[in-house]
């Protein structure tokens, strides 16, 4: 899918004050410190400075009219001041303290006033009292200013904790389309029609139809479920309010189930209107039964408040939650009931003309060489997701960059897709000479085995080049996307995946640590054909799947507690699956000896050129290039149809999302793990 072109949610509030008020609380305080220091002394007319003979003339001629002595500490000189006669003001000092005897000569000299100040503190002090006493003011007076405004601080808890964290886009649209959106049509057809009911309520209310509560997109990651809701606000005319799963739930207790109001609320008032929830699992998880030992109590109380909002007494009209998650197995059943999330559309991996498309897509404004076909690296790319093609097209451009080209070539995209499965790509020369050589044997036994093959996935490449923790690869290819595998395809992927061990027992007369993926990989296919396909005569038509994520793997062992057989259906399960494994490998040996002198020409070849494209592995062993089989499409019943098997893994190496490749993992032969102690 196209990549989101950096949508940015539109305010529908006034727009935030300008920086420069921030300001005005500060100026204000400063400028009140600074008038009451200095605003009397503005007022004072001009000032005659007398010394004290001036001072004590002046008084016997009766020109003094006022004076003041000001406060001094002992010993030292005061200063005086006051008015004259003639209404000017004046200074002086007087040595010493002010006695007595001065004061009764000054009034017998006819001074109308004599007084003297008491202590006064010095400017320091005064400054110091202010800030003591306006400081905490002002800080306080900050933080609720900060606190009302609601912003990122974390005092925000205190006072707008229960707010809804929506982003919401309404006075303009995303520049997202659906035309954005590379293949899916059905999905952009299933979602369109909710916003058609949203537009055009009228046209459905005369047919008696009823807008759907909600939407539930479910897919593995990376398929553009965040992408289509970006569509939705693009397409839609009514307001849309984004918000994930994980943003409902806090440290407060209540805080989930006051933000679910606070975003209903909001959106009731902008009805009709779009919620949008992101990865919902958060707060929609399953609640604990009554014996539960460990429970969630704030989660619930947000899900039970989600619950209500969609369809309780008091019902969201005009209102559509689009839902969006990865884990559906986990979320609760009274929120898939009808009524809540009405519908639930599948949003599958991508086939091969949607790859082809999306890379499309994602190649705009990159120039691409003459031997780029999209179609050919759409092929090569099963199993990849919209943002694992996104990093494709972004990989061969830095393949490119790093060789000193700005136009990509088809072994950019070569590189960038066994950089993204493999690791980076080393060369031979980490190899010792006879390690090298029995790569050579174990890939070449891959490949051999997998052109004799007849239902097994044809040869693109092998290679004896280390990518990461594989000293060797054969990468197989698909014909064609796959949704359904029958068991003569399962046991030929079970003889690719040992044919590099066959290679090494017919060649070195003993096996390595360079077959421990290969055997990892063919019993874990060996026990799903035992356990869940039903393929073994002696355990009969019973499925025993493996628990875990739909999308996210994680099904692994089960404990003894939660195993849904017994002790004697385990052990034939074991032997059943040691026998495929077993019969599997004698495959593959008899396809060796039997061509054991292609063998040894693909061994010099790979020797020599260390990559060998899958003509040339064709050519050897005598047998034309696969291009499209009939043979491959398998019979089966309707019933049958109707459960396809999910698409099939890209290459011979760890896909990028282990639970959407298939039970057979056509590609998994072939991958050289070091063993312990760095050994192949």
């Amino acid at each position: 899918m196209a990549p989101p072109p950096g949508d940015k949610p539109v305010r529908t509030a006034p727009p935030p004050p300008p920086a420069w008020r921030h300001w005005l609380w500060p100026i204000a305080l400063i400028a009140t410190v600074l008038l009451y220091l200095f605003l009397p002394a503005l007022h004072v007319g001009s000032t005659s400075q007398l010394s004290y003979s001036q001072f004590i003339t002046q008084a016997g001629n009766h020109t003094i009219k006022t004076v003041t002595f000001e406060s001094a500490s002992s010993g030292s000189n005061t200063e005086a001041s006051g008015d004259l006669t003639n209404g000017k003001a004046y200074t002086t000092v007087i040595p010493g303290p002010p006695t007595t005897a001065l004061s009764q000569q000054l009034t017998a000299d006819g001074v109308k006033s004599v007084t003297a100040n008491p202590p006064s503190s010095a400017l320091g002090s005064v400054v110091l009292s202010l800030l003591i006493f306006l400081l905490p003011t002002a800080i306080i007076f900050y933080l609720f200013r900060r606190m009302s405004r609601g912003s990122g601080s974390p005092l925000q808890g205190v006072l707008g904790v229960g707010k809804s964290k929506a982003k919401i886009f309404d006075a303009e649209r995303p520049k997202t389309k659906f035309t954005d959106v590379a293949g899916y049509e059905g999905v952009k057809a299933e979602i369109g029609e909710v916003i058609d009911f949203l537009r055009n309520p009228e046209r459905y209310r005369r047919a008696g139809a009823m807008a759907p509560r909600g939407v539930l997109m479910v897919g593995p990651p990376g398929t553009g479920k965040t992408l289509l809701a970006r569509a939705v606000a693009g397409e839609a005319a009514v307001p849309f309010f984004s918000v994930t799963g994980s943003s409902f739930v806090e440290m407060f207790v209540g805080v989930g189930a006051s933000r679910v109001r606070d975003l209903f609320a909001e959106a009731r008032k902008r009805a009709p209107a779009i919620i949008f929830i992101d990865e919902i699992d958060a707060i929609g998880q399953r609640r604990a039964g009554s014996g539960a030992v460990v429970s969630n109590d704030e989660r619930e109380q947000t899900l039970n408040q989600l619950l209500s909002e969609m369809d309780g007494f008091d019902m969201a009209e005009g209102i559509v939650v689009l839902g969006a998650t990865n884990r559906p197995e986990v979320l609760d059943p009274a929120l898939l009931r009808p009524g809540r999330f009405d519908r639930q559309i599948i949003i599958p991996l991508p086939t091969l003309d949607e790859r082809a498309a999306i890379l499309a897509v994602h190649c705009r404004g990159k120039r691409l060489g003459d031997d780029v076909d999209l179609n050919v690296v759409a092929r090569g790319t099963p199993g990849f997701s919209g943002a694992d093609l996104a990093n494709l097209a972004n990989e061969a451009a830095i393949f490119a960059v790093r060789e000193g080209r700005e136009v990509l070539t088809a072994a950019d995209f070569d590189g960038a897709r066994d950089r993204i499965l493999l690791g980076l790509r080393q060369g031979s020369n980490v190899l010792l000479p006879e390690e090298k050589h029995a790569v050579a044997i174990h890939e070449a036994g891959h490949a051999v085995v997998a052109a004799l093959s007849a239902h097994a996935d044809p040869v693109a490449k092998v290679t004896i080049l280390p990518s990461g923790q594989a000293l060797g690869v054969t990468q197989q290819l698909p014909l064609v996307e796959r949704h359904l595998y029958g068991e003569d395809y399962l046991n030929d992927s079970l003889a690719v995946r040992l044919g590099g061990r066959a290679a090494e027992l017919v060649e070195l007369g003993q096996g390595s640590t360079g077959a421990a993926n290969d055997l990892a990989s063919a019993t874990e296919l060996a026990t799903r054909m035992v356990r869940e396909f039903g393929l073994s005569p002696a355990l009969g038509p019973v499925g025993y799947p493996e628990g875990g994520s739909v999308y996210l793997g994680g099904g692994g062992g089960q404990g003894l507690s939660s195993r849904p057989f017994a002790e004697a259906t385990q052990a034939i399960i074991d032997g059943e699956v040691a026998r495929l494994v077993r019969e599997a490998e004698q495959t593959a040996v008899g396809l060796i000896r039997a061509h054991r002198t292609e063998l040894d020409r693909l061994v010099s070849l790979l020797l020599e050129k260390e990559t060998v494209d899958g003509d040339e592995v064709y050519r050897i062993v005598g047998r034309a290039m696969p291009q499209h089989r009939s043979a491959d499409k398998l019979v089966l019943t309707p019933h049958m149809a109707t459960a396809p098997q999910p698409a099939p893994a890209p290459l011979s190496a760890p896909v990028p999302h282990p639970a959407a490749a298939p039970p057979p993992a056509s590609g998994s032969a072939g991958q050289d793990v070091p063993g312990p102690g760095g050994e192949r």
